[in-house]
């Protein structure tokens, strides 16, 4: 893929590396000129760019890239980046990093962004994660689907142990997609039973959320 990432600063210059690492091809913009180092990652294309500047992201061929990741560290920036990324350059998919969680609400759709990594939520999630066996954690949101990624894990006595996965009579808007045991990822077939202590990841709607805490057995569900 050839991608896109606004802002060269720690966090953008990791996604770089990462990206490189498996053979995508990257441009960096970056707007401060001492942040500009193509000795640091020399695989890069680095462009001295405001990424906010409709002349300039044109002039850097926006339009030829497959992602666009927005990596400032200002919100407002990364919004703007983001919107005229999707409506100016027609850009298939944005990612928007969002470092204050109170603007977490404004990165969805009409903003042009397809995902937001909120490293404070998603900290908080792991947080839960460690601790809420038996409950349902929100690990990632997909704005433009309107889904989360979520996790359970199954308490040891859960009723579900020993079960086949095809068992699980999950909702119409949710879908089991790998089950963490142990050190072992499993990608989820319809024989294969299931055990406590399993850490089960779905794809869902907001809505179903509480009919998949049913169909796992959870007894915490939500009324309100």
């Amino acid at each position: 893929m050839r991608v896109a990432i606004a802002g060269a600063g720690a966090v953008g210059r990791s996604i770089a590396r990462e990206l490189i690492r498996s053979e995508h091809k990257v441009m960096l913009l970056e707007r401060k000129l001492d942040h500009v180092e193509p000795e640091a990652i020399p695989e890069a294309e680095w462009v001295l760019a405001d990424a906010c500047e409709l002349s300039l992201l044109e002039a850097s061929n926006l339009e030829t890239y497959d992602v666009v990741i927005a990596a400032t560290g200002d919100d407002k920036a990364n919004l703007v980046l983001s919107l005229l990324a999707k409506t100016e350059f027609g850009v298939n998919r944005v990612v928007a990093r969002v470092n204050d969680p109170r603007n977490e609400w404004l990165f969805d759709g009409s903003w042009g962004v397809d995902v937001a990594v909120s490293t404070p939520r998603m900290l908080a999630s792991l947080v839960e994660e460690a601790v809420s066996v038996g409950d349902l954690v929100h690990l990632m949101t997909f704005r433009k689907g309107q889904a989360n990624l979520v996790e359970i894990t199954l308490p040891d006595n859960t009723p579900l142990a020993g079960k086949p996965v095809r068992k699980l009579l999950l909702p119409r808007d949710a879908a089991l997609v790998t089950i963490l045991r142990g050190g072992r990822v499993i990608v989820p077939q319809q024989d294969d039973p299931l055990e406590g202590g399993d850490e089960l990841l779905f794809v869902a709607s907001v809505e179903v959320e509480n009919d998949l805490r049913a169909a796992v057995g959870l007894t915490n569900i939500a009324t309100g």
